[in-house]
């Protein structure tokens, strides 16, 4: 062991190999543990694969009811987790339409992570539905924000900083990696590729901004001032999708590290704007990131159109010189996007036939601004001049 130790509270001598804590109220109880390395031990490096540290890792498993050395059975399981977030019904419907082109892309089994605060009634009574019909796991994840951080009062900054600051304690330890796709994404590829390519060390993978599309020059906030000072020659990459391996994210501490930096800068209400993004690119150099290839994410109004013809994914920002609604864009950016939709709205009026529910609830909750293909849109959030969609 490298660690001697002590502890106050329990109900065991402070010198126990065992230690015993016998609660009698639901009230809290305090546990004071007094860790030091030992003498011939002060040299160990905590965060190293050694034997002795993935038995630490192994008995922390076992008491989350995890485990970060799978038997046999679960070595031959192969599953692609895929984790998002979306409020309101109208991202909700972007959301199924993004779970439907992933699935539609790829042999491999898929689990679906989502975070439930911020999901409406009506979503959560359809996702079973279509896990059914499409064949695919879910989970519903939750964590409470500490009150020790930094608290959001807007609901989209709320959803931001879930995205990137709880990481390492949303998911179970015997999820290796695990891929955010925005809702408002569609996707073109296997998503298999995007979680075997190898991160070269790095805890998580972001795809830079694109920078083709030449009429956007003006907008491209990265280019000029604090971040071009601190990128130098790194890129500033989006957080519309990234790849992460929590194992490293986990051993490196990168989450009290974006903690740390978030608990520090947030006191400003002028810094990170994009939350999410400005966070990960602030940190690059403690937190490394691997820049993906630029294929993994397409955007029309940073991208050329040359380049669409490569792209895995699209991704449906907001356009600051347009100002195009999202559903007019999606029906004209993506054609499969109008089938995909068609193909859900199917399903959510079956499964209201079945169970005789009014038609608005059947459907989920969404608006269903009539026909599809020509997006007639409810008015959206004005989107940000630093070009960030919105995520609400």
């Amino acid at each position: 062991m490298t660690f001697s130790s002590r502890h106050d509270g329990t109900d065991s001598p402070d010198d126990a190999g065992d230690v015993v804590v016998t609660l009698n109220s639901f009230q809290s109880k305090i546990i004071k543990v007094r860790v030091q390395k030992k003498a011939d031990k002060m040299n160990e490096d905590l965060l190293s694969e050694s034997v002795e540290s993935r038995g630490l890792w192994d008995s922390i498993a076992s008491i989350t009811g995890g485990s970060t050395r799978p038997n046999d059975a679960e070595k031959k399981e192969d599953v692609l987790n895929i984790f998002s977030v979306a409020s309101g019904h109208l991202y909700e419907r972007f959301l199924r339409i993004m779970m439907l082109s992933v699935l539609r892309h790829t042999k491999t089994p898929v689990k679906f992570w989502f975070l439930k605060n911020f999901l409406s009634p009506s979503f959560k009574e359809s996702i079973p539905h279509l896990a059914e019909e499409y064949g695919f796991q879910y989970e519903l994840v939750h964590y409470k924000w500490p009150r020790w951080l930094h608290q959001q009062t807007e609901k989209q900054r709320l959803i931001w900083g879930y995205k990137i600051l709880f990481l390492d304690v949303l998911f179970p330890l015997a999820v290796d990696k695990i891929i955010f796709v925005d809702a408002d994404q569609i996707v073109r590829a296997d998503l298999k590729e995007l979680r075997d390519l190898p991160l070269d060390g790095a805890p998580y993978g972001y795809t830079p901004f694109c920078e083709s599309r030449r009429e956007m020059d003006g907008y491209r906030f990265w280019k000029s001032g604090y971040w071009a000072s601190h990128l130098g020659h790194r890129k500033y990459h989006i957080s519309a999708l990234y790849v992460v391996d929590l194992k490293k994210f986990r051993k490196i501490a990168a989450g009290d590290r974006l903690r740390g930096q978030y608990q520090a800068l947030s006191q400003d209400p002028n810094s990170l704007s994009n939350l999410d993004q400005d966070l990960p690119n602030n940190m690059i150099h403690q937190v490394a990131i691997k820049s993906l290839p630029q294929e993994w994410l397409w955007c029309e109004t940073w991208c050329d159109d040359a380049s669409k013809g490569n792209a895995k994914t699209i991704d449906l920002c907001n356009n600051p010189r347009t100002k195009e609604p999202k559903l007019t864009a999606a029906a004209r950016i993506v054609p499969e996007w109008v089938e995909y939709d068609n193909d859900i709205k199917r399903l959510l009026r079956r499964i209201q036939d079945g169970r005789g529910g009014d038609e608005a609830e059947g459907r989920g909750g969404d608006e269903d601004e009539g026909p599809t293909p020509t997006a007639t849109a409810t008015p959206e959030p004005e989107p940000q001049p630093e070009g960030k969609k919105d995520e609400l």
